[in-house]
Order: C-alpha cells, then structure tokens, then sequence
C-alpha cells in the first residue's frame, strides 16, 4: 500500500493538465529563506510589510533598496521541486503550468516556460522616471539611474499595490485547466494568490504539499513534508 507522498507523486504523474501553485517554501532548499519562519527574512522585523511596500519605495526609498537587496540571491541553483516542474512540462502527453508566488527567477532558471510569476520578479527593473528597463546588476550598484537620476525599482507587486488584469487572468487560466492542482511550499493565506482556488473545476484534484497544514476552503489532500521528499518520486 503506497503511502501519502507516494500516492501524490503517483497523482501527478498520472494527470495530463497539471497546474503547480508555489510559495517561498519551494526555494528553501536552494538556501533561500521563506517570508515567515522564524529564519524567514521577516524574523526580527517590527514592520517587514512596510518595507515591502508601495508607500516605504516613495517615503523612505533608502530603507526600501536596504531591505530589498537583502531578498537577491543570484548564486542560487534550482533545487529537484523546480527542476522536476520543468521535466514535467516538457513532456508532451501534459500541459503543465506554474503560478507561483516567488520572486527568486528559479523557476526560470529551471527552465519553466509556462510560468506566471504572479508578484513579479526581482530581476527585471526599471526606472520610475524615464521608464527605460534597468538591469538587475545595476540595481544592485545603486538605485538612482546612471542615465537621469531617477528611482529604480523591481518589477515585483508590493503591498500597497494592485495586480494587472493580465496576470490575474493568465492565472485563473492556468488554474482552471488542469485535471490536478498541486500546492507547494506556501501556507496559502495571501490574497488573491489563494483565491486562485476558487477557479479550479469541479472534478479537479487538489494536492497541498507543505511542512505545515494548509487551511483551504475546498477538499483536498494534505500531505505534509518537505516538497523535495515528493518530487525526488517524480
């Protein structure tokens, strides 16, 4: 008798239209530190939402490129969940899709195409004056513009701020196609990305995979572990 996490590795391999939803949780192990552990980057913080904010990039925009530079990691590989989700896409008896949370560019790395990065990516930057794309390399030098003095910022959703029609309806596509929705190393409290739920078929498999339980308001399978443990089964 196959136990939990062989019984979900046999679940995704056994589905044609997968759809992963990832959280920090996924890149931990590729030596990136989640949001809210307590070796999160939030422990110690009295106000991290802040300096991850809208209002903190206008009002105190030294604090704010402090911060935020702390959150690059350009040395980090992907680990086994990224790479698998990428071999899995690349199979042609699936149509496999990622909606993730990150902003690390791993699923990139990875090699994921079909990917939405549903609060953007740290390594794509451009200048709030002029609006020329800046790289991420110059970011981190500074974060005036060499070219008009002007603030640079990455292009990630920041608390504060709203989400493009765009994104939001490439991840309810994305969500609404797949046979199998697989939830992976978040805790999936964060509006809207847990909303993304709500959009699954009727008849959709619904798989959580994370260290802690996860709350949903539909049924699903827990599975709690580290996400590695199942995807080394993939």
């Amino acid at each position: 008798m196959k136990n939990l996490k062989e019984q979900a590795a046999a679940t995704i391999l056994a589905a044609h239209k997968v759809t992963f939803l990832t959280g920090a949780g996924v890149s931990t192990a590729s030596g990136i530190p989640d949001y809210r552990s307590l070796k999160g980057v939030y422990h110690g913080l009295e106000a991290p939402e802040y300096l991850l904010s809208h209002d903190c990039l206008l009002q105190e925009p030294a604090k704010f490129y402090q911060f935020v530079k702390h959150l690059y990691h350009p040395e980090a590989k992907p680990n086994v969940i990224h790479e698998k989700i990428a071999k899995l896409e690349t199979e042609k008896e699936r149509n496999v899709w990622t909606v993730s949370q990150n902003i690390d560019g791993l699923h990139e790395k990875s090699g994921s195409r079909q990917l939405v990065n549903f609060h953007g990516t740290l390594y794509q930057c451009h200048c709030r004056q002029c609006g020329q794309p800046v790289s991420w390399q110059e970011y981190l030098k500074s974060d005036r513009h060499h070219a008009c003095g002007g603030q640079i910022r990455p292009e990630v959703v920041l608390y504060g701020e709203g989400f493009t029609q765009d994104i939001l309806e490439q991840a309810v596509a994305a969500v609404a196609q797949a046979d199998v929705v697989v939830v992976v190393g978040t805790t999936f409290q964060v509006h809207p990305f847990c909303d993304l739920i709500h959009y699954t078929k009727a008849n959709t498999k619904i798989i959580a995979i994370n260290q802690t339980p996860v709350s949903m308001p539909v049924a699903f399978d827990m599975v709690q572990c580290a996400g590695e443990d199942i995807f080394q089964l993939l």
